[in-house]
């Protein structure tokens, strides 16, 4: 789609970032800010945020893929512009062109004209911090390997049979009455009773990081707040590991040779933490949707056609855990998908939209959901940028359905498919909630021999000392053969430890 050059809305008086979080890693842009810009005038611009994105995300889309193309005119809040990449092929330029299209914030129009108040929502997920999220070049490279090297540090073993321990305490709480909600008593709570045992921080601080990473990737009223109570708790994890390392993911990240400051390592963690968990969670929820309301989709899995990890393919086609980032930003003036993109523009990876292309994938092909296998979908970004950390979300979130379906064979969604309610957040696509009824329920496997201690162990929590004891026998469950995707070799089910069943106990309310 290519046309003549639209006339541009001239740029406001440049001023100062705020005060809000993230603006004390602010400063100018590289290269200066640029004087003016912005999207065509005259031209509508569809808001990105609100009940909208929530209800009718694909529809909203294939509306403004006709309309506009594969790169379209859209609105973040209130009179905050920016562009929606929704073509597969103009994704895949987007994120291979660090020299046109920067992962530097700084370079944005918007704050450096006053345009964006310090109490946006869009604080916390736009402001530029010292992360590999926010560098390219050789800056970027180094932080990526300072994390993918940590990353690569979890025994992945021990990552699953944690996992399926957390599950397994987790359906065990539900009690005898046969309903459950697989959101707020599942998906939202078994990552984070995870992931503080990988980060070294207290068993006790899942609830409410749950609620801060909520928060913070709504882009909610609280987001701000919640974003900088965030950071600060990491950065005590930080400088209490520094001190005091551990067997965890902190400890290691400050461990490697690239040298992380204490500030670049605290950011690090709050992007592990929010990625890893936000994504996980969605991830575990979307399939279970998917699996409770798509007949297809279930007789598939469950007569052995489709595995897990298959179907877990699908889902990051159809429905993945986040549906937009942000972002890019232009370095200069350029023509993408036929518009014209200012220097200082910011650029939204429709990571959703970009998998439904058309021209990445044939309709009738998304339609009979034949992607299983298919792993050329974007729900982890592409370039340089992907995402370090999808084969620990993975394990988890398969361990996690694996777990469910064997130890709930039966499960039934407990409202019409319709009543189902999905969070306003133009990023994260995500359920509120996913109540079902069951009524077969499996015990456990019985337990196998005492396996020496783990590679890795629930370190020291930095704030209070934790009560449970510091080297848990990790515990699983294998699934049924119907459902049942290739293991780690030598992963069986162990016996979970009691200190599981008091940790889970605590998480719901008993």
């Amino acid at each position: 789609m290519t046309a003549p050059e639209p006339p541009r809305a001239p740029g406001g008086c440049p001023v100062a970032h705020g005060a809000a979080y993230g603006a004390g890693y602010g400063g100018a842009p590289p290269g200066g800010a640029p004087p003016g810009g912005g999207l065509p005038v005259g031209v509508p611009l569809t808001p990105l945020y609100g009940q909208a994105v929530a209800d009718d995300p694909h529809g909203l889309y294939a509306r403004l893929r006709e309309r506009h193309g594969p790169v379209a005119p859209i609105e973040l809040e209130p009179g905050v512009e920016a562009w929606l990449v929704i073509g597969y092929a103009e994704l895949l330029e987007l994120t291979r062109n660090e020299a046109l299209f920067s992962k530097d914030s700084r370079h944005w129009r918007v704050p450096a004209e006053g345009r964006l108040a310090p109490d946006s929502r869009l604080q916390p997920m736009t402001a530029w911090r010292p992360t590999l999220l926010n560098l390219d070049g050789a800056e970027h490279q180094r932080l990526r390997a300072a994390v993918s090297d940590t990353l690569a540090q979890i025994d992945h073993r021990q990552l699953r049979e944690t996992t399926a321990a957390a599950a397994n305490g987790l359906i065990d709480s539900w009690g005898p009455d046969g309903t459950a909600d697989l959101i707020g008593q599942y998906a939202r709570a078994l990552p984070l009773l995870v992931s503080t045992q990988l980060v070294g921080l207290p068993t006790g601080s899942g609830p409410r990081m749950i609620e801060l990473i909520s928060h913070f990737v709504d882009s909610g009223p609280e987001s701000v707040r919640a974003a900088g109570e965030f950071q600060s708790t990491l950065t005590g994890l930080v400088r209490h590991r520094r001190t005091s390392p551990g067997a965890d993911l902190t400890s290691w990240l400050l461990a490697h040779p690239a040298a992380l400051t204490d500030e670049e390592a605290a950011h690090h963690l709050v992007v592990l933490m929010i990625a890893g968990n936000e994504t996980c969670i969605n991830w575990i929820g979307n399939t279970l949707r998917l699996l409770l309301t798509d007949r297809r989709f279930r007789a598939t899995l469950t007569g052995g056609r489709l595995t897990v990890s298959d179907a877990l393919e699908e889902v990051l086609w159809r429905d993945p855990p986040t549906q937009n980032f942000p972002g890019r930003w232009a370095t200069g003036d350029t023509v993408l998908g036929g518009q014209y993109i200012s220097a200082g523009d910011m650029l939204v990876l429709g990571l959703a939209a970009a998998n439904a292309d058309p021209a990445a994938q044939g309709a009738a092909s998304a339609a009979q959901g034949s992607l299983g296998g298919n792993r050329a979908h974007l729900a982890w970004g592409a370039g340089r940028h992907v995402c370090p950390a999808q084969h620990p979300a993975r394990i988890i979130v398969e361990t996690a359905i694996e777990t469910l379906l064997h130890r709930l064979p039966d499960l039934q969604l407990a409202v019409p498919s319709s009543e189902l309610a999905w969070r306003p957040s133009p990023w994260s696509r995500a359920l509120v909630a996913l109540p079902v009824l069951y009524s077969a329920f499996t015990p456990p496997r019985p337990p196998v021999p005492e396996r020496p201690a783990p590679a890795w162990t629930p370190p020291t929590p930095p704030v209070a000392p934790d009560p449970s004891p510091a080297d848990p026998s990790p515990s699983g469950s294998t699934p049924s053969d119907a459902t049942s995707t290739g293991r780690t070799p030598g992963s069986g089910p162990p016996d979970r430890p009691s200190w599981w069943n008091s940790l889970v106990g605590w998480w719901s309310g008993r």
